[in-house]
């Protein structure tokens, strides 16, 4: 797959996302149905706080020298960052926002700077190409979740 192609990819996950939760209810969003798994809205928090976190390691990357690299813990963010209070919308719209600005810089760049990398705390080096496949694939990686709650919600 092309670089532009990955990035159209990469744009087009927020409108994957909408439609993975259109029609779905309050109820529904804030509903577990799967046990040990997330609510949606939990779902969609995490994407939301990650989107910041690859943005900046991918620009990172761009301008820096082999940067240091922080990873995250998901279920801390979880558990300290107030998933029950946050509103779906405005999740939604600043994963649209963070992913279309990135966007916009990656398209400025030759093919060789994807071959740039920095330093994961746990995953050692990773390309930019690589941060931008990772996030690229997790709104796919996580509408098979909330699909699963989807179907879960049916049968019962």
């Amino acid at each position: 797959m092309s670089i532009s192609t990955l990035i159209d990819d990469y744009v087009a996950g927020p409108g994957q996302l909408r439609e993975a939760l259109a029609g779905m209810s309050s109820e529904q969003i804030n509903a577990a149905p799967v046990a040990g798994k997330w609510s949606t809205r939990q779902v969609v928090c995490h994407i939301a706080d990650f989107e910041p976190v690859y943005a900046d390691r991918m620009k990172r990357v761009v301008c820096e020298e082999n940067p240091p690299l922080r990873g995250g813990d998901p279920d801390q963010f979880a558990a300290a960052l107030a998933y029950d209070a946050r509103d779906i919308e405005e999740e939604l719209v600043l994963i649209e926002a963070v992913r279309n600005h990135t966007a916009r810089i990656l398209r400025t760049l030759p093919e060789s700077d994807f071959e740039r990398t920095g330093t994961h705390s746990v995953d050692g080096a990773l390309s930019l190409e690589t941060l931008l496949r990772r996030i690229t694939g997790h709104i796919p990686h996580h509408i098979r979740f909330i699909q699963e709650k989807r179907q879960a919600l049916e049968s019962a």
